[in-house]
């Protein structure tokens, strides 16, 4: 038997989330593992009632000898950074899913880890109960992976569902989600798509080994999508997704979160309500799909303890990756089909004059359909074969300026 004492800094939903599941599957884990994990001590800013020896200094998890795994889950990038960095430094093993904090200061928390011969596992950051990161660690670690595809924030995953299934605008979607509680207090980062290019950062650099600047992630969120579009899409064979991006070419590599048609065909097409889905593509593995609960207490509890289980089983030398420079395309060099929704008088002319547009620059149109008039404006749905995308935004600020063209309203790109 192995004995494992844990301390956990931060405990709202997720920490109080690994407490109780440890708590209440103690025996079993200590059955089927052979450890026995301990919790030592709790802590958080606010007091706390619990069953757990409790703390409101994170220093005395910190610097308690006894204590060899540190779980954070403050869900904070400051004093989180200063925490991990000062249980490394004291020779602890930290396990966390603080997403923003790992996409933000990955290289230099492992970096520290690899200086002090403990590890740092962050399976919770992506795909809450999803094992996606110890499969592209280890169970793939023999595979060259090329792509990866997903749906990685369930928020905004539930408010196109029912966009979608229940002819919903946005507001109306994303007053429902705040109800069932699956939106922070504040949505901005689920909606506009910051949380999932936290998650496409560390997907990059876990699959790459690749060192990413958050800065240069392309970010878009679904703000802009509207009923219209959802449904002029589906007539189409699509749905629209928020997906997480990465892909390697060479000493290149794409890291980007937008909105994207995808095929109703394809698996995560069918993802729905606030399930989180992982397409990946490796050779000689194939094509993988992990799907599974994206977010919340238990999922994500599920995660960090099997981490921390991890931990105790190596035998290995430790081994943080070291990441690596890698060029980071810009989304203007992206080649891609796109579709376009733009309004226009219904008069002679209008797509005479679009189309020359789209010739000059080399676009070439694969459909055009008019869609109904209201009043004397009619609603024109494009998609256009590949094309990289800064010769599209070239023709469509030209298109933009035609007196036959009233609004440019959205541009998606189709996976």
């Amino acid at each position: 038997m192995k004995k494992i004492y844990l301390g956990i800094i931060g405990f709202g939903n997720i920490g109080s989330a690994v407490a109780g599941t440890i708590k209440k599957n103690r025996n079993s884990i200590l059955e089927s593992t052979g450890i026995d994990l301990q919790i030592k001590k709790v802590c958080d800013l606010r007091p706390k009632r619990t069953p757990f020896p409790f703390s409101r200094n994170p220093y005395e998890i910190i610097n308690d000898p006894e204590i060899s795994v540190v779980v954070e889950a403050t869900g904070t990038v400051n004093p989180a950074l200063q925490f991990v960095l000062a249980a490394l430094a004291k020779g602890k093993h930290v396990v966390t899913p603080n997403k923003e904090l790992i996409a933000k200061q990955m290289s230099r928390l492992l970096s520290a880890a690899q200086e002090n011969e403990v590890e740092l596992r962050f399976e919770g950051a992506v795909g809450g109960g999803i094992p996606i990161i110890q499969s592209l660690r280890e169970s793939l670690a023999a595979n060259t992976i090329s792509e990866i595809y997903g749906i990685v924030n369930g928020t905004t995953n539930y408010i196109l569902t029912h966009m979608a299934n229940e002819k919903m605008d946005f507001n109306q979607a994303l007053s429902q989600a705040k109800l069932k509680g699956y939106t922070e207090p504040d949505p901005t980062s689920d909606i506009k798509g910051y949380d999932a290019s936290y998650k496409a950062a560390i997907l990059a650099a876990v699959a790459f080994q690749a060192k990413v600047d958050l800065k240069k992630v392309y970010c878009e969120g679904i703000v802009n999508i509207t009923q219209e579009d959802i449904q002029y899409t589906s007539e189409i064979g699509y749905a629209i997704k928020l997906l997480a991006i990465t892909k390697r070419a060479g000493k290149e590599i794409e890291v980007r979160v937008h909105p994207a048609l995808v095929p109703k065909s394809h698996p995560l097409a069918s993802v729905s309500e606030n399930y989180n889905a992982i397409y990946v593509k490796g050779e000689p593995v194939g094509e993988l799909m992990f799907y599974g609960q994206g977010a919340g207490g238990g999922p994500t509890a599920s995660a960090i303890i099997s981490d921390i289980l991890q931990i105790a089983n190596s035998k290995l030398k430790i081994q943080n990756s070291k990441l690596r420079n890698y060029r980071l395309k810009k989304i203007d060099e992206i080649e891609g089909r796109y579709y376009i929704r733009l309004q226009a008088p219904d008069k002679f002319g209008v797509l005479a004059g679009i189309a020359k547009a789209f010739a000059q620059k080399k676009v070439s149109i694969a459909a055009v359909n008019q869609k109904e008039t209201v009043g004397n404006l009619a609603t024109i749905v494009i998609l256009v074969h590949n094309t990289k995308e800064k010769d599209l935004r070239a023709a469509l600020n030209i298109i933009s300026k035609l007196p036959v063209v009233r609004k440019v309203c959205n541009l998606i790109r189709i996976i």
